[in-house]
């Protein structure tokens, strides 16, 4: 398998998880190259010091993010061509969520891998998860239709297709109400848990931002609001609000983000490239 995945066995908040998100969101603006005294620098802005650093780009050197590259004799990472692709679909996850809206169809995945392929089918089972689908029995998941050609390509990429029966449906129908099934096919508790965390960490701080806060100061809480809500647009599908809970943190959690997004991310981008050792037009022609 050649897809590079994104990691959510890092916890946000973890170093390897915050240089994750500052390489997803700063590397191609660079031209897909950076120095490693920048992105320790970077690093250093959001009170991480060198030797964790380090550690941490071991681990996402292993897993495919990053290649180290020395340029014009200056050592550095480079993003490979795969882990491009990946950074790109999660930009799509991340900044543009899908919601489902009242009149949204469903997708039902319907498997049966063989005891043989039991590290596939574990490997179903989490991709599923990690794109929001929930889990209606062992062998026969759920999702909103919009997320139909991903799990299509999870299914390609390990080699199930033949293994699975993809149905587009409309309303479930059966003894439970609507609000009572989605509540037992998605660990709600769960999403809930994240959309609490990424409130008590950043709502007030996003909110008493001034309006002129300094290119480290924007650079830092972007990057580790960024992290925080990273895994939400995942494992939250976007369900209709006709079936959540009535007080669903995620009604406050998504304008907090895009505050973010619209205001502090393009004030952190600059502090990037004031950081960075050249300039962004320099660094395009090293490419």
């Amino acid at each position: 398998m050649t897809t590079v995945l994104d990691d959510f066995d890092s916890a946000p908040g973890s170093t390897t998880s915050l240089l994750r998100s500052i390489v997803g969101t700063s590397l191609r603006q660079l031209g897909g190259w950076i120095a490693v005294a920048d992105l320790i620098e970077l690093m250093a802005a959001i009170d991480v010091p060198e030797t964790r650093t380090r550690t941490a780009l071991s681990r996402v050197k292993a897993k495919g993010l990053l290649e180290a590259e020395a340029r014009h004799g200056v050592p550095g990472y480079r993003l490979p061509e795969a882990a491009v692709a990946m950074l790109e679909r999660g930009d799509r996850r991340i900044y543009s969520p899908h919601s489902m809206g009242k009149n949204g169809g469903w997708c039902l995945i319907s498997w049966s891998v063989p005891e043989e392929k039991r590290d596939l089918r574990h490997q179903l089972r989490r991709r599923l998860t990690w794109i929001g689908c929930g889990s209606v029995s062992a062998a026969l998941w759920i999702c909103p239709d919009y997320l139909t050609e991903e799990v299509e390509e999870i299914l390609a990429d390990l080699g199930l297709s033949r293994n699975a029966t993809l149905f587009i449906a409309g309303e479930p129908r059966g003894p439970r109400s609507p609000r009572e099934a989605v509540a037992g096919w998605w660990d709600l508790d769960a999403i809930r848990a994240l959309h609490d965390a990424f409130l008590t960490a950043h709502e007030q701080e996003v909110l008493a931002l001034g309006p002129n806060p300094s290119l480290k100061e924007a650079f830092s809480v972007w990057i580790r609001g960024l992290d925080s809500w990273r895994t939400i647009p995942y494992l939250d599908p976007g369900l209709d609000l006709e079936l959540l809970p009535e007080d669903w943190p995620g009604q406050r959690s998504v304008p907090i983000f895009h505050e973010l997004r619209d205001r502090i991310r393009p004030l952190a981008h600059a502090y990037v490239e004031q950081v960075t050792s050249l300039p962004l037009k320099e660094l395009e022609v090293l490419k």
